[in-house]
């Protein structure tokens, strides 16, 4: 892997959210914390997320070929964030304790809790970006739970003191 030449410190400028994003692989279901969601096109709409290639939901993602996106209140603690970030679906079920909803157009679960609002996408592009994959999804549904703030890294960051762990996108060592 090469090294970015200068201060590092310089990716901490971009602006990111924080999301849950899900999917399933038959009854199984699984979810994970991601700074990389965007929507990319309105007509057709279309969104990416970005995903590491170790994680479950990845795994589950390339399997069913759909995704869902949770879109997080700032007013999510950091206990509510910690299975999805810190913990991995192959040692527990996140779903357990939280409330979800299942994907009318894509049968991804949907995490309710602290939503603003939810997506859910079927994938029609990928590329492969080294230890990562971007998925392209073409949005099936999208709904609008509540007004609120949503969660931006710079916020998890600062305010919540919140750390990301080595395999995400956002990790400065």
């Amino acid at each position: 892997m090469g090294e970015v030449k200068g201060n590092n410190e310089a990716f901490w400028d971009l602006s990111y959210g924080l999301y849950i994003v899900t999917s399933r692989e038959g009854e199984r279901m699984n979810g994970q914390i991601a700074t990389a969601a965007m929507q990319v096109t309105a007509v057709p709409p279309k969104i990416v997320v970005c995903l590491s290639k170790e994680t479950l939901t990845h795994e589950f993602v390339v399997q069913s070929g759909k995704f869902g996106i949770t879109v997080l209140d700032q007013e999510i603690t950091m206990q509510e964030i910690g299975p999805w970030g810190f913990r991995s679906g192959r040692d527990i079920d996140k779903f357990r304790n939280v409330r979800y909803k299942i994907g009318a157009e894509t049968g991804v679960p949907l995490v309710l809790d602290r939503a603003l609002s939810v997506l859910e996408a079927k994938v029609i592009q990928s590329l492969d970006v080294d230890t990562h994959t971007l998925f392209v999804g073409e949005v099936e549904g999208a709904e609008r739970l509540r007004e609120g703030k949503p969660l931006t890294y710079d916020y998890y960051q600062k305010e919540k003191k919140g750390k990301s762990p080595k395999n995400a996108p956002t990790y400065h060592g």
